[in-house]
């Protein structure tokens, strides 16, 4: 299981603004911010987001490599991948496809994909296996 994880980011404040619209709606609604000057020497000021106690995602200022990093982001339903999907174009997102079930992977896996404003690929994604009562 990942604890954390550190995503760079051009323009601090564009992304928590983006990250501030959507994460809420997967659940993700605790806001941290952390300040570099409080860790060892060099160590970047970062902000955080989390849920259920943890905070897990965090963005800092730096030079991008959209290329280098895929998010996958949990849905606890359809409507909920396509209400994620809706508000990250609403707040700067382009689309890369729309919500719908990703039969090659499998036809319960429903899902949408995003560019955040940095060009990070972003996948919210419902499993509905995975969410069996």
């Amino acid at each position: 299981m990942l604890d954390h994880v550190f995503l760079t980011v051009s323009d601090i404040e564009r992304s928590i603004s983006f990250y501030e619209k959507v994460l809420p709606l997967l659940g993700i609604t605790i806001r941290h911010d952390y300040q570099g000057k409080d860790g060892p020497a060099g160590h970047p000021d970062l902000k955080g987001f989390g849920a259920k106690g943890r905070v897990f995602f965090w963005l800092r200022q730096g030079v991008c490599a959209p290329g280098a990093v895929h998010l996958g982001l949990v849905a606890d339903s359809e409507e909920m991948v396509n209400q994620a999907h809706a508000q990250a174009l609403a707040a700067g997102a382009t689309e890369i496809h729309p919500p719908g079930a990703q039969l090659h992977y499998d036809p319960r896996y429903y899902a949408a994909q995003v560019r955040d404003p940095d060009g990070y690929s972003l996948e919210f994604v419902y499993k509905s296996w995975q969410h069996q009562p």
